[in-house]
């Protein structure tokens, strides 16, 4: 058992959350693992103590008694616990591997190997994140991504030998990929520490790639982003992530669409909506507004004699297109009626001729207003 504080190795402070702990933790377990870091003795070291800590503060109660007592609360005799600080599960018959769910955590791209032992193991899954305009989610777009990836090593065909061969079974696990340890009276099972789990073990390695079945590669593919698709939405690539060992299947790929903000409009769900300026004339003569679509044509916006600020005219079938769908939402535009600056003499002489004419039929919203104003005083 490590001496170092365990809140130090999984590099996060004492007051970290329950997430923020398994985050880092599989950050760290990804960057030591074993497979990745082939024949290197202090990566192998860093990885067990990086599970040790995990395994304590991943547990409530563990982590506790962690803060309480420091190493001793996990040590024989203290804390209470004559057992080492381990929990043991006897429900389901027989006894849990408390090392299964640490592994589970990045084996295969946050899924658990479907059976230790197995010759053929899938890729890891990958992630990319891209970044469309709203008019390209509108139009639906292709887009080339270049991916870090890995390729099966052309010199083993994927087994990692020299020879080109299927890798021996391993003789410390027999092929099970498991070893037993005991406890007292308690037998435990953990990965075997030669194969890493995986039952085979190669010792006359491939030069070209070092053993691991597998290369780096710089992955160049071709995405259809479809018409309509919405803001963190998903896309799977099957067979775009990393390459399978042994002959394994790759990995998938997932492409997580992120559309940017418009200047004009806003989207929610099919439609869109959007705040446009008329002047004062157009307002109350009523006129037109010629208005950008997102297909690159041109909406003309009918404004009605009349129209107040804040009014909202509905354009059917002018909004986004719908997923899957040849159909589209609709345009809600609201207006702002503007009212002028800047204004010459004249307009302003024209201005007072038509206060002069107006009457209250020209603004009844504020006749209602001072007619409940009088209304109050006379209360």
């Amino acid at each position: 058992m490590t001496e170092r504080d365990y809140y130090e190795i999984l590099e996060v402070s004492k007051s970290a959350s329950g997430e923020e702990i398994k985050k880092s933790f599989r950050q760290l377990a990804m960057q030591y693992h074993p497979d990745r870091n082939p024949n290197d003795k202090e990566a192998e070291a860093k990885f067990k103590e990086i599970n040790e800590a995990y395994e304590v503060l991943k547990d409530d109660q563990k982590r506790a008694a962690y803060d309480r007592y420091g190493h001793q609360a996990f040590a024989n005799g203290g804390g209470g616990n004559p057992f080492g600080g381990f929990d043991f599960n006897f429900s389901g018959g027989g006894f849990a591997d408390i090392f299964s769910s640490v592994f589970e955590e990045f084996m295969g791209g946050g899924r658990a190997r479907s059976a230790r032992g197995a010759y053929e193991q899938r890729g890891e899954d990958v992630r990319y994140d891209v970044s469309i305009t709203l008019a390209e989610a509108f139009a639906g777009v292709e887009k080339e991504i270049s991916v870090d990836s890995t390729a099966v090593c052309e010199k083993c065909h994927g087994h990692g030998t020299n020879d080109g061969g299927k890798a021996p079974v391993c003789p410390h696990c027999n092929g099970s990929g498991k070893v037993r340890m005991q406890q007292g009276f308690f037998v435990m099972e953990q990965p075997c520490p030669q194969c890493h789990g995986s039952g085979y073990l190669v010792k006359d390695k491939c030069e070209a790639c070092k053993g691991r079945g597998f290369v780096e590669h710089q992955k160049t593919l071709k995405v259809k982003i479809p018409a309509g698709i919405y803001d963190g939405a998903r896309i799977r690539v099957v067979g775009g992530g990393l390459a399978g060992v042994r002959g394994g299947a790759a990995g998938d790929l997932y492409v997580f669409v992120s559309v940017e903000t418009h200047q004009i409009y806003e989207r929610m769900e099919h439609n869109l909506y959007a705040q446009i300026p008329v002047s004062i004339c157009c307002a109350a003569l009523g006129g037109s507004v010629k208005i950008p679509s997102l297909d690159g044509s041109k909406i003309e916006l009918k404004v009605p004699a009349g129209s107040q600020s804040e009014d909202i005219i509905r354009i059917k079938g002018q909004g986004m297109s719908i997923l899957r769908s040849t159909s589209r939402g609709d345009l809600f535009v609201k207006l702002k009626v503007e009212t002028p600056v800047n204004l010459t003499a004249r307009q302003k002489e024209l201005l007072e001729e038509f206060r002069k004419e107006s009457g209250e039929d020209c603004q009844p919203q504020e006749k209602s207003f001072l007619d409940k104003i009088k209304a109050l005083f006379s209360d």
